[in-house]
């Protein structure tokens, strides 16, 4: 299990890493989309390939930051139902999730966007749009965020049953949904108002009139 809990920590590094640079894309995007607004509105000249950029940004962005966003635990969850749970309860739950959904999920879009980038690549595949890019880049991108997403899966699933085995720690064993620092924020607050109201209710009248 230690090998396991290493390959674990590499595949983590990793999709983490590609996550972090391909967020940058977004900023890239949103340079993208300013210089070529600003250009159609002084110049009265677009162009497809400008357009067509931003939507593989964007798309980038999506299909390579997936696999960090599983591995930060940053995935929608139901709140209102893990929160009720033990801690053995929502792993069990994320063990059964991880084997029965996420992985045959994984698996078919693997399955069909292989022989669909492939195609696009051997054949050249350009944008039908005059001026537009090359489609297939576009089309790797999403067979290589389904290939991190499985790398992602396979830690995920060898972290939980480590932590089940107590074997490893759970780093989000703190956080239910992975919003759980917004909700601390939350409960803190509440508490101050609350220890507020109580202060004010129990302070002794003031002088006055008698």
């Amino acid at each position: 299990m230690t090998a396991l809990i290493k390959l674990s920590r590499v595949i983590d590094s990793i999709n983490e890493r590609i996550g972090k640079v391909a967020a940058w894309a977004i900023v890239v995007a949103i340079v993208v989309s300013a210089v070529n607004a600003i250009i159609r509105r002084i110049f009265g000249v677009s162009s497809n390939a400008w357009l067509e950029l931003q939507w593989y940004l964007f798309g980038a962005v999506f299909m390579l930051c997936a696999a960090w966003t599983l591995k930060a635990n940053e995935h929608i969850r139901i709140d209102i139902v893990s929160s009720k749970l033990t801690k053995r309860g929502r792993d069990r739950i994320d063990l059964t999730g991880h084997l029965l959904f996420l992985f045959p999920f994984v698996a078919l879009m693997l399955w069909l966007s292989f022989p669909y980038f492939t195609k696009s690549y051997a054949s050249g595949e350009v944008s039908s749009n005059a001026g537009g890019l090359l489609i297939w880049p576009a089309k790797g991108m999403i067979l290589l965020g389904f290939i991190s997403l499985a790398f992602q899966w396979l830690s995920e699933l060898i972290k939980r049953v480590a932590i089940m085995q107590g074997q490893l720690a759970d780093e989000h064993d703190h956080i239910v949904g992975g919003h759980g620092a917004a909700e601390a924020e939350a409960e803190r607050l509440i508490a101050e108002l609350a220890d507020t109201s109580t202060t004010k209710g129990g302070e002794p009248p003031g002088d006055g009139i008698r």
